[in-house]
């Protein structure tokens, strides 16, 4: 990887981390209603599957999704239908009852949000960017594997301010009716995320 490369590569991971969407919304409002150390399996999770799925990308996944547009129109029905369920969820839950029916104060787990970058359009979006134009046709499994590495620095504490920034607001939130509204604030965020897929369908 020559540096330029490097330093293109480094400049897009940092603003495809840090920027909002599903997965960092997520982060966000598990930081308000858990805190820090209880939303690491999250941090980990939304980390490690979305650069499992850049491998699997790279190894072919996006190619064949490339050729059957009919399992991509169906992959993209999936992600929205389970992220609008999931906003739907986050609004109308109570502080701390994100994930449980019967109430418990339960955070996502690290499957769990692993799972979750299988649905998330971002991600989806990203690691097929990024598998196109940061590899080279020559030795292309080991600029993959770079490529990886170099998100993987980037992208774990860069989703991690975003927990980290819930923590930091839990602390201003003096009562739990601010934190009812924020989980609604979250949940809108989180829909409207899946907007240019919704729009998509309607076109």
């Amino acid at each position: 990887m020559t540096a330029d490369l490097f330093l293109a590569l480094t400049g897009f991971a940092f603003v495809m981390s840090i920027s909002p969407g599903p997965g960092n919304f997520l982060l966000l409002a598990s930081g308000v209603n858990f805190g820090f150390a209880r939303s690491i399996p999250l941090v980990l999770g939304i980390s490690l599957g979305f650069l499992t799925m850049v491998l699997l990308v790279g190894l072919g996944v996006g190619q064949i999704l490339q050729r059957y547009e009919g399992l991509y129109i169906v992959l993209k029905f999936i992600c929205a239908a389970y992220v609008l369920w999931l906003a739907f969820k986050i609004a109308t839950s109570a502080p701390g009852e994100m994930t449980r029916e019967d109430g418990a104060a339960t955070p996502i787990s690290f499957v769990q949000a692993a799972l979750f970058q299988l649905v998330n359009p971002k991600a989806w979006a990203v690691a097929l960017i990024v598998t196109v134009t940061y590899t080279t046709e020559t030795n292309y499994l080991s600029s993959l594997l770079a490529m990886i590495a170099v998100f993987a620095v980037i992208n774990l504490p860069a989703i991690s301010l975003w927990a980290l920034s819930g923590v930091l607001l839990r602390r201003i939130m003096s009562n739990p009716v601010q934190i009812r509204v924020f989980n609604v604030a979250m949940g809108l965020l989180l829909a409207g995320s899946m907007v240019p897929i919704l729009m998509d369908f309607a076109s």
